[in-house]
């Protein structure tokens, strides 16, 4: 039986606009009904056996839509487990907007942005990592990515998950069952092998946890910032990594006054590349702004290109290179040697240098591969689990409450301290999962997701 609201909601499943094919949802205790107000087929969607496709067409008498497919889901067999229709018509914003109005007027109302998985978490069909992995399936910035999303949307992630914690379970039942004998002075633990047990368990969190920032760039992307001195050829280089003219490019210094982001797929990884304003000393109160911005882009960065012009000396560069590895110690920084194409002789290339020529392409593919690999080794620590922010804090505070248990453990606390630690460390696994949860933490799950999902 369904646990989500009773009101029946609809929405475009697909992306908008033109298309050879279109997915309208609808799902919730009157889909079949508000369907057969509008759909002509040879059987109902009422009278239609579960997990079954039919074909119609779409409207009144004296008013014909499309022709389109009903696919039929009943309750709990559905994504939400609740009664669920999706059609399939003709792809086009009059078409959708058309069987969406009617299913409107027949009494669904618009479904809220990633309302159809919440359903789908509220029944159970889901829980809440799951959920998340949905979120990052949509929106994976890589092969890779995307293939651990959808092993955590299998159930990895949650079975590891289950896994530490029936393993505290039992390590917090049995110490539980010692204060029951108390006055025997019983330990069903020996101190030794509970610590070893729980710092194997916390070790493991920790290993987990960490793996967060690694896991972002498979996510999200990864994000280079090119920077260096005005007419160095940052914009030049920027449009020789994307293989498209985008910056505009000039001999003017300080054209760059904002910065452009732009995105290149590298052996199935996305990488955003920033093309910022020339770093330099100037009144100008528009070029300062872009110069202040170019250091917000520089601290979200995964890795910065410092692009020298070689052709004013190699080491022209090297005070802002230097500069830059003391501001931003966590943050790879990489110095390019650009414009190799003005060198009367051939650069003898120091070890680790990029030396390219943006206007020729010479040395570009080079610099491709490094950044490529940075990816790689960026995200070396990813193995099983896509873990985001939320699941890291959470697994960080979880590992706090075993290293208390330790400390316990070594100042031989009593049983009753260890089951405390023990049992807010099982609770807040719980979180993880959504067996325990509250409604700003859906919201902010949910935010991510788009109308129809």
């Amino acid at each position: 039986m369904s646990l989500a609201s009773s009101d029946t909601i609809c929405a475009l499943a697909t992306p908008p606009g033109v298309a050879g094919l279109a997915v309208i949802r609808i799902s919730g205790p009157r889909a079949f009904e508000y369907c057969d107000v509008f759909f002509r087929g040879s059987i109902s969607a009422v009278d239609a056996p579960d997990h079954t496709i039919h074909f119609g067409w779409w409207g009144e008498l004296d008013r014909r839509v499309d022709s389109v497919t009903l696919m039929i889901y009943r309750c709990p067999r559905s994504y939400t487990g609740e009664d669920v229709v999706e059609i399939g018509c003709h792809g086009g914003v009059f078409i959708c907007d058309t069987i969406i109005a009617d299913l409107l007027s027949a009494g669904a109302r618009p479904a809220d942005p990633g309302e159809f998985t919440r359903r789908a978490f509220l029944n159970r069909k889901l829980d809440l990592v799951q959920v998340e992995a949905v979120a990052d399936m949509i929106h994976a910035a890589s092969h890779r990515g995307a293939q651990i999303a959808a092993r955590q949307l299998a159930g990895g992630f949650t079975r590891r998950l289950e896994s530490i914690r029936s393993a505290l379970l039992e390590i917090v039942g049995l110490i539980e069952l010692e204060l029951d004998f108390s006055e025997e002075d019983v330990e069903f633990v020996p101190r030794a092998d509970l610590r070893l047990r729980i710092l194997d368990i916390a070790s493991e969190i920790h290993l987990i946890a960490s793996s967060a920032q690694a896991a972002s760039v498979l996510r999200s992307g990864f994000h280079v910032a090119v920077v260096g001195f005005p007419n160095a050829g940052k914009s030049s280089l920027f449009n020789a990594l994307l293989l498209r003219n985008r910056a505009i490019v000039s001999d003017i210094p300080g054209t760059t006054r904002d910065y452009l982001s732009e995105s290149v797929i590298l052996d199935g990884y996305t990488v955003h590349l920033v093309d910022t304003a020339g770093l330099r000393q100037t009144e100008d109160s528009i070029e300062l702004e872009g110069i202040a911005i170019t250091a917000s882009v520089m601290e979200q960065a995964d890795l910065v290109l410092v692009l020298n012009d070689i052709s004013l000396g190699a080491d022209h560069s090297n005070a802002l290179f230097t500069e830059l590895q003391e501001r931003f110690p966590d943050i790879p920084v990489l110095l390019v040697q650009n414009k190799s194409d003005l060198l009367s002789e051939v650069y003898a290339q120091p070890a680790g240098t990029i030396v390219c020529s943006a206007k020729t392409g010479a040395g570009i593919d080079t610099l491709r591969g490094v950044i490529l690999s940075d990816v790689r080794h960026s995200t070396t620590n990813v193995n099983d689990y896509l873990v985001n922010a939320r699941q890291a804090s959470l697994l960080m505070a979880i590992a706090d409450c075993l290293v208390a248990v330790l400390t316990g453990i070594d100042r031989r606390a009593s049983g009753d301290e260890l089951a405390v630690d023990l049992r807010t460390a099982i609770r807040l696994l719980g979180e993880i999962t959504g067996e325990t949860w509250n409604p700003d933490v859906l919201e902010t799950v949910f935010s991510r997701f788009c109308i129809g999902k």
